[in-house]
């Protein structure tokens, strides 16, 4: 496998620029997925890679070696469609063996590469079949074995899920992260779903209107979101996000005027955060404690109540006309029209300034 890294990579269609010099580094036989909202640039960023899409300007390296401006016969990659693209009058040895034919590889050599990745995703008794005898998820497999029997340096999959229903969703990202470890396989990943950038990647590149707004694990970006839009972009339901007045700043906190007459005091550290500054408080549902009982308590009514068995997620608004969304118990009492008492530990609190820009990330770390 190999190493990816894109520099200063600009895309223009016509006079529009969709991608703003993007700086990226992909590590050896990391999965890594991009993802953000419909139109971030997140599939053009991929058909770059792939050489689908002519760059406008910038590089783009496997290794050491500069592929930007190869055919992507050149490059090295192979990549998974959302539409499969699987041609209807082959069988399913014949759609997996096609590259490797056109690339006159003799007969034994291409039987036992497309052996060898039929054994890998189990789909051996279905190498006579047409794609129009395969399930959704069948498809998928051929589609991923075509790709396999390459043996190329990158693995490029563009949203290769989102044909699937739900269940089968769940088991491919099972699969395909097996697969990944299995391959020890470089994968760079496009989906519009944070839930599988968040279960399936080793790295995740949050992008917004061809910028990338941040890169780390899943659990960093959970953690220590850099901004507003990654905090409200990732985590399923979205952080609940409240803007606020600053009521007074002493020392290294800052007292927070939050609805209904209460107060919430946060570590901000040296940054210059003042009283009259209008801010941001953000707080995942799952820290949220119902019944109240925290440093900090608001009240609420309920509005719905979605209980999912395990648990209960109950939306409620507060006296401000907001609504926030917090994690209960499955056998929650709670029911449409209730008060209830909302309690917010301010060490689980984020802090954002007037431009969206972090301050300081609840649970994660403490400024200094």
């Amino acid at each position: 496998m190999a190493e990816l890294r894109l520099e200063n990579v600009v895309k223009k269609f016509g006079e529009t620029e969709v991608l703003h010099g993007v700086d990226l580094s992909i590590s050896d036989k990391e999965f890594t997925v991009f993802v953000g909202p419909s139109g971030c640039g997140k599939s053009t960023l991929l058909r770059l890679i792939a050489g689908l899409e002519d760059l406008t300007s910038g590089e783009i390296y496997i290794d050491d070696q500069d592929v930007g401006y190869l055919p992507p016969a050149k490059r090295g990659i192979a990549m998974v469609f959302q539409s499969y693209a699987l041609y209807p009058h082959m069988t399913v040895y014949d759609n997996m063996a096609f590259s490797l034919r056109l690339a006159k590889t003799d007969k034994a050599t291409m039987d036992a590469a497309v052996q060898r990745a039929a054994r890998i995703l189990q789909i051996e008794d279905l190498l006579e079949r047409k794609p129009k005898a395969l399930s959704g998820g069948q498809r998928q497999r051929v589609a991923i074995g075509r790709a396999i029997v390459r043996d190329p340096r990158v693995f490029l999959f563009d949203e290769p899920l989102s044909n699937l229903d739900a269940k089968l969703r769940v088991q491919m990202r099972m699969e395909l992260t097996k697969l990944q470890r299995e391959l020890e396989a470089t994968i760079v990943y496009v989906t519009h779903d944070q839930v599988e950038a968040m279960t399936m990647a080793d790295k995740i590149v949050v992008l917004r209107d061809g910028y990338v707004e941040q890169v780390g694990s899943p659990l960093d970006l959970y953690r220590r979101p850099a901004n507003l839009f990654v905090a409200q972009f990732i985590g399923s339901p979205s952080m609940n996000v409240l803007e606020v007045t600053a009521k007074a700043r002493t020392d290294k906190q800052v007292t927070l005027a939050l609805p209904g007459e209460t107060e919430i005091s946060i570590p901000v550290g040296d940054h210059p955060v003042h009283a009259g500054d209008t801010v941001t408080v953000g707080v995942r549902p799952e820290h949220l404690k119902a019944g109240g009982g925290a440093s900090c308590n608001l009240s609420g009514e309920v509005m719905v109540a979605e209980r999912l068995g395990g648990f209960t997620y109950l939306h409620a608004k507060l006296p401000s006309q907001d609504i926030i969304t917090l994690l209960d118990d499955g056998d929650s009492k709670a029911k449409i029209g209730d008060k209830i008492d909302i309690g917010i530990p301010n060490d689980a609190s984020h802090l954002f300034d007037a431009k969206g820009v972090a301050i300081t990330n609840g649970l994660a770390s403490t400024p200094t």
